[in-house]
This record gives C-alpha cells, structure tokens and sequence, in this order.
C-alpha cells in the first residue's frame, strides 16, 4: 500500500489509522466530512469487517452516508442517536489551543452539530493544517438563499470592526451555480488571512442575520492526530496536556480502496 500512496495520502491514511483506535464496541460515533474523515470511514469499514467491530456511525454529510454504508458501517441520524461516544473528522487549519476552521467540504452546519453531541472531538490531520494563527484558510459561512447579497454585505461591514486582515468575501460556487449545503443553504468564503480573535469573530458572525452557522470550531476539538508522509503520527489531547509521537506501520495493509 504505501507504494501506491503519495506522501499526503499517507500522512492522511496513518491519522485515521490511528484515529480509530479510540473506538470501541458499541460504541455511536460521529462521522466527519472530507478526503481525510474519508480515510477514517474505510479503516472503521475494515475494523467492522475484520474484528466484528459493532458500531453506529452518524454521518454529517450525505456523501460520507453512502461510504459509511458501502464499507459496511451501520448509519444512524443523529436525532436517533441522540448523544455520540465520539466524533473524528478532519480540519482545514487548526492552532495551538485546538481552535479549528472547517467547512472546505461544504458540511460545516452538520458537522458542528454533530461535533457537539458527541462526549469527544477527535480531529485529524496532515502537518499543513497547523498554524499559528486561524484565518490562511479562507472561513466558510452559512448562509440562507435569500438575501444573501444583504448578508454577505452585513458581513463585510462587520469585518471592518474586527481583528482580521482580510475583509472580502466570495459566494462558493459549483461550476456556473451557488454551491448548496445539504441543508439547502449558500456558503461565503471569507478571505480574511489571519484571525486575532476567532471567539469574538464567532459570536459576532452568528449574529447577522441571514448567517446560518460559521466555520470556526471554538473549544470543542479535544484531540488532534497528526500523520505525516513517512508514516509518523502525532497525538495531542488538550485536555490531558499530552502529546506523543507514534509510528504506523501499513506496508502490509490490504488496500482499502479494493472494493470500490
């Protein structure tokens, strides 16, 4: 298998590989969005399949529901499960205190529901994502369809007051139309390259009125796991104030992609 990953595949593969170690039997447990919480649903698919794990998985998006199922992993709404074990998924950027941006993949609305039902966030990664300072990656927010110009005008204006660099925004496309969350709604991407307050910037955002939900996961992220294209993982858990460093080793791994 390694031979047939690039580098920033493994780094991806050996996250998730050491992700699911935190799950166990019986256990419900949230499923992100993105190339990277895709890894994590295959090696949950390989776990069921090969130890007879037992699992729910609730999905926060309908693209990793139709994985979940391919893989053989048992699909719950959140609403029927009511309260997770457990939630692992991926980071567009993450910083020192575990603050995240997320939504690249358009999920973000589900995504934070899910991340906060859950007793724990685990994310992972790729050693790009950490930086120093949220805000390089450009924030998704959520907005409903109509009147969107107007928020994203109100938007604008309230970047003025705040401590970011950058004040433009861009309405996410899907070729020629607005891309569409699942949830019926528009994404603007704002390019704001660095954020001094992602808390305030929170708040502030989840006021305007027409804005659904923001990309900035404040406080709720517990553990982030690091691969890196020679197969190194690292952990750090916020909460426990630790950080390891480990080592997976997949050159004899059945390739998770064999059956699709």
């Amino acid at each position: 298998m390694a031979g047939q990953l690039s580098p920033i595949d493994t780094a991806k593969f050996v996250a998730a590989k050491r992700a699911v170690e935190y799950i166990e039997d019986g256990m419900k447990v949230g499923l992100g969005t993105g190339s990277t919480a895709a890894w994590m649903v295959r090696c949950l698919g390989e776990l069921i399949r090969e130890d007879g794990l037992s699992i729910i998985g609730v999905p926060t998006s309908t693209r990793t529901a139709e994985l979940a199922r391919q893989v053989g992993v048992k699909v719950m709404s959140l609403d029927e499960a009511r309260w997770l074990d457990v939630t692992i998924d991926g980071a567009d950027e993450y910083d020192p205190d575990l603050n995240l941006i997320k939504g690249g993949g358009g999920a973000l609305l589900q995504e934070k529901i899910v991340a906060t039902a859950s007793d724990r966030m685990i994310v992972i990664a790729d050693a790009t994502k950490a930086v120093e300072h949220l805000g390089a990656f450009p924030l998704p927010v959520e907005v409903v369809p109509f009147g969107w110009q107007t928020s994203k005008a109100l938007v604008e204006e309230m970047l003025d007051s705040l401590d970011v660099i950058g004040q433009h925004s861009t309405l996410r496309m899907n070729r020629d139309a607005p891309f569409v969350t699942d949830e019926g709604n528009f994404i603007l991407d704002l390019h704001l390259q660095r954020i001094g307050n992602p808390r305030q910037l929170s708040l502030v955002l989840n006021q305007i009125p027409g804005v659904v939900e923001n990309g900035l996961f404040i406080d709720i992220c517990d553990v982030v796991v690091v691969g890196h294209g020679d197969g190194k993982v690292e952990v750090t858990d916020i909460n426990e104030g630790t950080h390891e460093e480990d080592t997976i080793q997949f050159a004899d791994a059945p390739n998770l992609f064999a059956d699709f």
